[in-house]
Parts: C-alpha cells; sequence; structure tokens
C-alpha cells in the first residue's frame, strides 16, 4: 500500500421485488449517508438495511474516526471510515443473495487503484457535511458506484454522487467550521483493493459483513468463499 500518515493540521501540503428502497429512520431521512448510533428497527422482520463502500484503510481509517469523535459527531463510534458506494438501503433478506452474487460480479471485472485524499470540503448549505476530498480515483468510485447501484440495487439518490469521506455530519456551524480548517492540510495515499458490504444494526451500528476483492472470490468474516 502506498501511503502516507495522517499528518496533524498544518503538517501536510494544502491542496422492492428485491429491488431497493429509501426508508427514514428515527424520523430522519437516510439521504446518501450512511447514520448511525440509533435504533435501527426495520419495519417488518425480514427488512435489513445494507450499504457498500470502500473502507479507508489503517492507519488512516482509525485517525478519521478518531478526528470525528473529538468533534462530538455522535455518529463517530457507530460508522467505520468510508467512501459511500451505495447508501443505506433497505432491502429483503431474501434478496440477500442475489445481492451477493451481483456484488460479486461487479468485482470480479474490477482491478485496484489508487485513492489520493487532500484536504477538506463541504456540502453545506445544501447539506450539513464537511468531508475529506478525494483528489484521485474519483472516476473508479464513479465507475463501482454505477455498478454497484444497478440491478437488485438500483435506487434513486437524493444528491448527484460525489465520493468523498464524511468527518463531520449535522453539527453546530463552528464545530463544522473548526472541522473544515483542521482537516485542511490532511492527505493520505492508498490502493483500494476492492469494497464491502455493510449491515447496519439494530443498535445503531454499522458492521461490514463481506469483502469483495477486486477480480477474485468474496471474504466473509468467517475466511474466504467459493464463488
Amino acid at each position: 500500500m502506498a501511503a502516507d500518515r495522517p499528518r496533524p493540521p498544518g503538517a501536510g501540503d494544502a491542496g422492492s421485488g428485491g429491488r431497493a428502497t429509501e426508508r427514514p429512520v428515527a424520523d430522519r431521512p437516510i439521504a446518501d449517508t450512511f447514520v448511525g448510533g440509533m435504533a435501527a428497527v426495520p419495519p417488518h422482520p425480514d427488512a435489513r438495511t445494507i450499504g457498500v463502500a470502500v473502507p479507508i484503510p489503517e492507519p488512516f481509517g482509525s485517525w478519521l474516526q478518531a478526528r470525528r469523535a473529538s468533534y462530538g459527531d455522535p455518529l463517530a463510534g457507530a460508522i467505520p471510515t468510508h467512501i459511500t458506494l451505495l447508501p443505506p438501503t433497505e432491502v429483503d433478506a431474501a434478496a440477500l443473495g442475489v445481492i451477493d452474487r451481483h456484488l460479486r460480479a461487479v468485482a470480479r471485472d474490477e482491478r485496484p487503484f489508487v485513492i489520493r485524499l487532500r484536504g477538506s470540503g463541504t456540502f453545506r448549505p445544501v447539506s450539513p457535511v464537511v468531508f475529506v476530498a478525494v483528489a484521485e480515483g474519483i472516476s473508479g468510485c464513479e465507475r463501482l458506484q454505477a455498478r454497484v447501484s444497478s440491478g437488485p440495487l438500483e435506487r434513486p439518490l437524493a444528491f448527484p454522487y460525489h465520493p468523498h469521506v464524511t468527518i463531520a455530519h449535522h453539527l453546530p456551524d463552528d464545530v463544522m467550521d473548526r472541522a473544515f480548517k483542521d482537516l485542511a492540510d490532511f492527505r493520505a495515499d492508498f490502493d483500494v483493493w476492492g469494497f464491502a458490504l455493510y449491515e447496519h444494526g439494530r443498535d445503531g451500528v454499522w458492521r461490514p459483513q463481506r469483502d469483495y476483492l477486486f477480480g477474485d472470490a468474496a471474504i466473509g468474516r468467517e475466511g474466504p468463499d467459493t464463488p
């Protein structure tokens, strides 16, 4: 993995029928970002809320998650650091096998690519999010997002897709401003080896369920799976 260690501020260079449906959690729209830290009770016992994302590898993932927690973001401990490919999406448990085969097919045809994270950005005032920006690897993320969000996972998005790493969400304006400033010099480079399927637990925590390696078989949490 080609990677720079995360640097403290100032130390870097600037710079339904199986088809998915969207549903609210705790009277707040899920929209196009992972949410967590709240009860995740599906409307019926066979429903699951899933997401697909590129995990941010170590040491960057934990560093950014800790930074998010330092701003008092209640979602920090419930959401592993990631770049979303499929936002929170409700599916029937019976459709998970079809979804797994779909994700395997997507991964088999892909090859690793480099992501470079550089500095901070924000979606305000449209959406109360501050993020670490993707400076290189955008086209790879866009291609993956389009392929993942097709077939059994096809669904509308509230906003045009824009790959990013959320660092602060729905916090007071002064805290969002501080997060934006603190991460202005952040930089990290890493190879994308694949993507992961996550499920939103009843405790509000997002947990990875299966990794999909580019050009290879899926890896469950119990070990390798055959296609």
